[in-house]
């Protein structure tokens, strides 16, 4: 098999079923999604369906969790579908039909999957797949998610990456193309003074996923990832998460631009940091979470120009939120901007060029091109002045595109623009 960096050549594109129905997502809202993407955009690159947490509980509802809930599991303590929530998967068939559906829509499909072994399958002290060893062997039972009562970590030992591996080779035999492991990729995750941190699990992982004998991209969360961990991570990751849960609101938003710096310049091919889910359209269908229940993004216009222009210039994955069948018309120009798509694909050496209390500019380079993005941070309506003659020759003239309106000019030396609060311009320069 080719390397795993070589699975996502370019950033992944996609949805992800959490900002939109939390941890109570069902079959039919999975393929709902798949098909609005199959008729909408997958012809614009996107590709990948995922299941987020807790698909495993027959209990789930909304946003939160139910601590202690019965999970549904099969006898080596590997968690598989509630059947009450996915139908299809009853009689031991897991996702793969749901999988094999989303395939046959010409799209991908990934789950979301928590570090370690389930508490039940300690409990019940399941015996492991291939392994002379239980599930009880392996938990370490100080290593606890504090958020989420469903798993132990395991021990660094042989039978715990036996037990990855059974996880793993049944979710290659459903069909899955993408892995989210979730409390896994945390500030803590690389302190040598505990023997018992995640970075063992990270590598068992890596290990089970490329002798699975099937092509998976692996995606770790939640963040802040530890800057100085990079090329840890680049060994063993596609993408992993830059901070905590990202939600539309100003304040995170703002925040996005210290930690882009920050990963500034350790993105290549396979290996992408990841700024986190965009959290538009229609969004929290099932519970209030950071906003009210049912609603379409909090972000303005504006704010969504900046949210695509930092996403896309960095270019992090992008994993939609929202219920793709609710989208408005603004929502799918957001995702089908055909100029758009390709700087997010194929540009490289973005950099922050400039910034000061209320305006941030980052450029990269395209092909026989430059992208230029330009943000007003303030909270009034700035025209601002970019000096291009950071990344293009001086007193030459460049023709300038501005990506989100298609407003097109002639500049020289700096471009002069009005920027709405909170927003963004996006410049392809040529």
């Amino acid at each position: 098999m080719n390397n795993f960096k070589d699975w996502a050549k370019t950033p992944p594109l996609g949805w992800n079923s959490w900002d939109c129905f939390g941890a109570a997502v069902n079959e039919k809202q999975l393929k709902e999604n798949a098909e609005y993407m199959a008729k909408n955009l997958k012809d614009y690159g996107w590709e990948y369906v995922v299941c987020d947490i807790q698909w495993y509980e027959p209990n789930a509802k909304d946003n939160d969790y139910n601590n202690f809930s019965p999970l549904e599991m099969d006898e080596y303590g590997r968690l598989i579908p509630a059947p009450n929530r996915f139908p299809s998967s009853k009689g031991g068939k897991g996702f793969k039909p749901i999988a094999d559906y989303i395939h046959s829509l010409g799209l991908k499909f990934g789950i979301h999957i928590m570090r370690g072994v389930p508490r039940q399958a300690a409990a019940q002290d399941c015996k492991i797949l291939g392994s002379y060893s239980t599930c009880r062997d392996i938990a370490h039972h100080f290593s606890v998610c504090s958020w989420n009562t469903d798993m132990y970590g395991v021990k660094n030992c042989e039978a715990a990456q036996e037990y990855y591996n059974s996880i793993i080779n049944m979710y290659a035999e459903w069909g899955v193309d993408f892995i989210k492991c979730d409390d896994i990729c945390v500030t803590e995750f690389r302190r040598w003074d505990n023997p018992y941190t995640a970075d063992y699990e990270i590598e068992m992982l890596r290990r089970a996923i490329d002798n699975c004998g099937r092509e998976i991209v692996l995606s770790l969360s939640p963040g802040p990832a530890l800057r100085n961990q990079a090329d840890h991570l680049c060994k063993n990751a596609n993408m992993w998460r830059l901070t905590g849960d990202f939600w539309d609101q100003w304040g995170k938003l703002y925040e996005m631009f210290d930690k882009c710096k920050e990963w500034e310049g350790v993105g290549s091919k396979g290996n992408y940091p990841d700024c986190d889910m965009l959290p538009l359209g229609r969004l929290s269908k099932n519970g209030t979470c950071h906003g009210p229940q049912n609603r379409m993004t909090q972000f303005t216009k504006p704010e969504q120009y900046t949210l695509m222009t930092l996403w896309g210039i960095f270019k992090s994955p992008l994993m939609f939120g929202g219920n793709l069948p609710e989208n408005d018309d603004f929502t799918l120009f957001l995702l089908t901007n055909r100029k758009y798509l390709e700087m997010h694909q194929k540009s490289f050496g973005a950099k922050e060029i400039f910034r000061d209390s209320k305006t941030v500019i980052w450029a990269s380079n395209g092909k026989k091109c430059k992208y230029l993005a330009v943000f007003n941070t303030d909270s009034k309506k700035r025209r601002v002045t970019a000096d291009i003659t950071d990344v293009l020759m001086a007193d030459e003239s460049y023709s300038s595109y501005e990506i989100w309106s298609a407003e097109e000019k002639t500049v020289k030396n700096k471009i002069r623009c009005e920027i709405e609060p909170h927003g963004a311009k996006l410049y392809l320069i040529k």
